[in-house]
């Protein structure tokens, strides 16, 4: 489990891209790619190396008006998948 005070950084080389030929966003490294559906893009964008993952999940939830507990197992999933995958990793 990944403490709510742990920062996520998008590691060095790895950045979002829109893909107009396919129209969507992907997350891309030095060769890997990752399809992005709105839920992972709407996490993404709020990663910005400052932000603590407890915060994130408060500003997603204000955002979207959804209980901060309903979504917080998903931001951590997904971030923890991402950090497994070496495209983001947690100070």
């Amino acid at each position: 489990m990944i403490a709510q005070d742990a920062i996520p950084v998008i590691l060095r080389g790895v950045r979002l891209h829109e893909d107009k030929v396919r129209g969507g966003w992907v997350l891309l490294a030095p060769e890997r790619t990752i399809d992005l559906d709105p839920i992972g893009l709407a996490i993404l964008n709020e990663v910005d190396g400052e932000c603590s993952l407890g915060k994130l999940v408060s500003v997603l939830a204000a955002k979207y008006k959804a209980p901060a507990e309903q979504i917080e197992g998903d931001v951590t999933d997904f971030l923890t998948g991402l950090a497994d995958r070496r495209f983001l990793e947690f100070i």
